[in-house]
């Protein structure tokens, strides 16, 4: 553990609530939707911010899915220090890899808080794609099902236009089932997204709380 991570979390001690954005960036996402995504992630950013608590708990990092191999492009940060860069397309999808990398990004941050004394909320990870996997994903699938299983992590698949729903069903846990995303609401989606942070992060650790709705972005899948 470094000095600067002491030091950042003994100036704020606050709980964290950290989610990792895992984001399709692969050449499919070109366009408006990579243009409609990219303003998304700037309004997560900026509704998390007006709520005084959300704002020093919420911990945020991005993967982007996207060429041979995922990239870690934004590691765990609060609301408060996050500033979204300009994501750009290319290459192919290596989901698996990349829900992989997620679940230990999410191993390494719990064991920094439980080394600093940081209490933390159930990590979030939030898989949006318009495609599918170009990789081997079935690891990963297990993986999620038996953190969620034992209540370590919540797991959301969002499907955008063309993805696959069939795979996304596969890899989603059925207490979360995916979702198809309204044609390009991602703002709308990231609204949803900021609200839910806002509130599970305000809330006690481990207290059962009712999330928005979903009905103005998108539709879970039969």
């Amino acid at each position: 553990m470094s000095l600067e991570e002491i030091i950042k979390f003994a100036k704020n001690p606050e709980p964290r609530c950290p989610v990792v954005l895992l984001l399709d960036t692969s050449d499919s996402m070109s366009g408006q939707p990579i243009n409609e995504l990219n303003a998304g992630v700037a309004i997560f950013k900026q509704e998390v911010q007006k709520d005084d608590k959300a704002r020093l708990r919420v911990e945020v990092a991005i993967i982007t899915i996207s060429d041979e191999q995922p990239q870690l492009v934004q590691p765990f940060v609060t609301i408060n220090e996050f500033n979204p860069q300009t994501l750009t397309t290319s290459g192919r999808t290596p989901m698996g890899q990349a829900i992989e990398l997620a679940l230990d990004q999410v191993e390494v941050s719990k064991q920094t808080y439980n080394n600093l004394g940081i209490s933390y909320y159930q990590p979030w990870v939030v898989l949006i794609t318009d495609g599918e996997p170009t990789d081997d994903w079935q690891n990963a699938a297990q993986r999620v099902e038996e953190a969620t299983a034992a209540k370590k992590l919540c797991f959301f698949a969002i499907g955008v236009r063309n993805a696959n729903m069939d795979i996304l069903k596969q890899m989603a846990p059925s207490t979360t089932p995916p979702v198809m995303l309204d044609g390009l609401k991602f703002k709308e989606l990231f609204r949803w997204l900021s609200a839910s942070m806002e509130k599970v992060s305000t809330s006690q650790i481990g207290e059962q709380v009712d999330l928005p709705s979903i009905s103005g972005w998108g539709k879970v899948t039969a």
